[in-house]
């Protein structure tokens, strides 16, 4: 009896030291995600990667949630209450690492503008950004945001004579110009596609009727440099993941059903939203275009008194190889 009871009590502890193992082995990385424009297409990936499954296939779990805008994203990111973010202006990001925020580059979210579009209430008399006048407002989310940048450079390139002001997230943006309290919105679809169906905006113009954003990453993928530091090995597996979470998103309906849930947007939309205005050709993950183009503006916008060095772009800019 003794002796069974000794068997029965290793026997327990094998069974243990197994099940504690198999927890081990089951455990997930975590990440957490702050994204400004929580809901754009360019920004789910995290999110619906992690719905998908994806994540969790390469042993991570990443949490994601939204911000105001890339003021809030950045501070995020540099206190450390968020891992990293993607779909963040370029022009903020160089502008905050210029300052000494502990942030990292790891690739690039969007090249062009062409996904952020310019509307007017239905009834407005402007038909094209050269109609407007310094008694128009046209609009920007916040400070160092890609919109911030888009809108400084129409002004400069495409005739807008508009005053710019800072006017929130898109909700709030569109508030304010049916309310008449600015006269030019900004959006990224699907955002907007409902009232232009309606009837009660307009589109004007896009981003990409600034020549020189064209060809730019106007927007990044960015990670603290504390995540790099100390938790490198299960970050490049989020990075792989997050890449093939990319690749899988292209032309894939069961994305756009899981987004469309997350939204609230009929599907029709949310395809119309994916494809027509945030070609694939824009989402080279790998590759930072026009980064001279992007200090210039940086430096016009005053984030940066003077361009980033080599060296310093190859601090900051710190793409995983495939």
């Amino acid at each position: 009896m003794v002796a069974m009871n000794h068997a029965r009590a290793a026997f327990g502890l094998v069974a243990l030291a197994l099940a504690a193992s198999t927890s081990s082995a089951r455990a997930l990385d975590k990440f957490r995600f702050a994204n400004g424009g929580f809901g754009l297409w360019a920004v789910e990936g995290t999110r619906i990667g992690q719905q998908a499954g994806i994540f969790a296939k390469h042993g991570l779990e990443v949490e994601t949630y939204g911000t105001a805008g890339a003021g809030e994203t950045l501070q995020a990111v540099i206190s450390g209450s968020a891992d990293g973010s993607v779909g963040v202006g370029t022009a903020g990001v160089i502008g905050a690492f210029a300052k000494g925020a502990p942030i990292r580059v790891f690739g690039s979210n969007f090249t062009g503008a062409g996904d952020v579009y310019y509307y007017v209430r239905a009834d407005s008399p402007l038909k094209s950004f050269a109609d407007t006048t310094d008694k128009h407002i046209i609009s920007y989310s916040s400070a160092g945001s890609s919109s911030n940048t888009i809108t400084f450079a129409l002004i400069e390139e495409a005739g807008v004579r508009a005053k710019a002001v800072a006017s929130g997230d898109q909700a709030n943006t569109l508030t304010q110009v049916m309310t008449g309290q600015i006269t030019i919105g900004h959006a990224t679809p699907p955002f907007g596609l409902k009232e232009i169906d309606e009837g009660k905006i307009r589109i004007l113009g896009s981003g990409n009727e600034a020549p020189s954003l064209r060809n730019q990453s106007t927007r990044v993928d960015m990670v603290g440099l504390r995540v790099l530091n100390e938790r490198r090995e299960p970050f490049l597996r989020f990075v792989k993941a997050y890449r093939e979470v990319l690749d899988w998103m292209k032309d894939n309906p069961e994305a756009i059903r899981l987004w469309s849930s997350n939204t609230g947007v009929p599907e029709d939309r949310s395809r119309r939203a994916a494809y027509e205005f945030q070609p694939r050709s824009a989402a080279d993950h790998m590759k930072i275009n026009g980064i001279d183009a992007i200090m210039t503006g940086a430096a016009r916008q005053k984030f940066i008194s003077q361009p980033l060095t080599a060296s310093q772009l190859a601090e900051l800019i710190q793409i995983p190889p495939p």
